[in-house]
């Protein structure tokens, strides 16, 4: 099952490889983690380059990431409350949500972008408070690109790693990653149908 799963992502090409990512960080159908460790795994069979697999998943990072900061920037900080509270229940983000990662930002500085590329939670939420800040596009970019290159390579190298030294995980790995997939879609379409804004509560 991970060799056919491996093979699609290698169907799709380092060009596949930048939509999930930017996909992953817009509205994450598929965590990071998989595509990049499948990826890895691509590699280890001789369907990709790890150089061009880090470059395509960091590429597409920072496009998706760029798609908040563009919005954050664009609206300002009161600009986008009406669109927060508009798309709130597909983004299953509040604005108290975006008033604590604001202030969370505008105390720590914009080291935060470069820290936060490790939080699973947090990766993409604190591009809106970048833009919403008026943080200088290319200090963005720079240090979301920087902390994306890192994670990936580490995410990419696991793959690499466990298909080089792990051939009975086939067995297992497919399938957790399927059922992985499956359990963050579901929880998803579950936040959706559930959510309400706290006031309602």
């Amino acid at each position: 099952m991970t060799g056919f799963i491996v093979e699609l992502i290698a169907r799709g090409g380092y060009w596949g490889i930048f939509l999930l990512m930017a996909l992953e960080n817009i509205v994450p159908p598929i965590p990071s983690e998989v595509i990049m460790g499948l990826g890895g795994m691509a590699v280890a069979r001789g369907q990709m380059q790890l150089g061009w697999l880090i470059a395509a998943g960091t590429a597409g990072t920072v496009a998706g990431n760029y798609f908040w900061y563009w919005i954050g920037r664009r609206f300002g900080y009161q600009g986008l409350k009406p669109f927060v509270d508009r798309w709130g229940r597909w983004l299953t983000v509040e604005w108290e949500d975006v008033e604590h990662i604001t202030r969370f930002f505008h105390d720590r500085g914009g080291w935060v972008v470069f820290v936060f590329r490790f939080m699973p939670t947090f990766r993409t939420m604190v591009s809106l408070p970048a833009g919403m800040s008026a943080m200088p596009r290319w200090r963005f970019l720079l240090w979301t690109a920087a902390g994306s290159a890192i994670w990936n390579a580490v995410l990419a190298a696991a793959g690499l790693f466990l298909d080089r030294r792990f051939a009975e995980l086939d067995r297992y790995v497919g399938p957790a990653a399927i059922a992985l997939m499956v359990g963050i879609t579901l929880f998803y379409i579950y936040r959706v149908v559930t959510w309400k804004p706290r006031a309602r509560r």
